[in-house]
């Protein structure tokens, strides 16, 4: 009896400690790959900047491409006519879902956009990637306490498309992505999804917004200004305009 429960023990330490060896070996083989995401700008109009570092883990992906899926919040979006722009000229690759997104809707009326962002090597540094992303925050209520609204940008997911290589199952697995791998018309690839430690959890947009406490000034403002413009307008019709010629041709008849 004692026999078998010490070679029991001894199994379960074995085991044990297989396992540590394995998570180990894990950490080791995949802690060379972090991400970095930023806000550059002030303001509404701003560029997300992703840097993605696949270290030891970048020996396996050469040749594949390398992306990144990121999921904006109400409050920021993306503007697919700028995009459009961007691609034609070759200085970004990006591929927005939905691709119809209304630019004007407010923060309350509008809904999330997922990104897949194509990266380019870093040529100053090896197995490094990165691109740029112009993005817009959007018009919030007005607050009662605050004259900032807070958008959080979570931690994007780092993706590798690979048309001949099979990456190593400890950093890599298999993941589900719509798009081609050169970000143009070609055929779809494999796709997998990196498992990586970022060096920022999240990044905060800061949006100014207006108080509620304001609200009857700024309509009285805004009445006050629209009516002085609208006079402005029409005594400039009145006076430069056509109806003193329309008077002179009716009465000459």
């Amino acid at each position: 009896m004692a026999g078998s429960l010490r070679w029991w023990g001894e199994g379960l330490l074995g085991a044990g400690l297989a396992a540590f060896l394995c998570a180990l070996r894990v950490q080791a083989v995949c802690e060379g790959a972090t991400v970095t995401q930023e806000l550059l700008k002030e303001g509404f109009h701003r560029d997300l900047l992703l840097k993605v570092e696949l270290g030891v883990t970048g020996e396996h992906a050469g040749g594949c491409t390398v992306a990144a899926r990121t999921h904006l919040p109400p409050g920021i979006y993306v503007d697919p006519y700028e995009l459009a722009s961007l691609q034609q000229h070759n200085l970004t690759k990006a591929v927005l879902i939905p691709d119809v997104v209304d630019v004007e809707a407010p923060e309350y009326l509008a809904t999330g956009l997922l990104v897949l962002l194509y990266l380019e090597p870093d040529p100053w540094c090896s197995h490094c990637f990165r691109a740029a992303l112009p993005v817009h925050g959007r018009y919030h209520r007005p607050a009662e306490d605050s004259e900032e609204a807070l958008v959080i940008l979570r931690s994007p997911e780092v993706l590798v498309c690979c048309c001949d290589n099979r990456l190593p199952a400890e950093c890599w697995k298999p993941a589900e992505v719509d798009a081609a791998c050169s970000g143009k018309n070609a055929g779809p690839c494999q796709w997998y999804n990196l498992i990586h430690k970022s060096a920022h959890e999240e990044s905060i947009l800061q949006v100014p917004v207006g108080l509620t406490q304001h609200s009857s000034m700024v309509c009285a403002v805004t009445l006050l200004a629209t009516v002085f413009c609208s006079s402005l307008i029409l005594t400039a019709v009145c006076k430069y305009g056509q109806f003193s010629e329309l008077k002179e041709v009716t009465l000459g008849r």
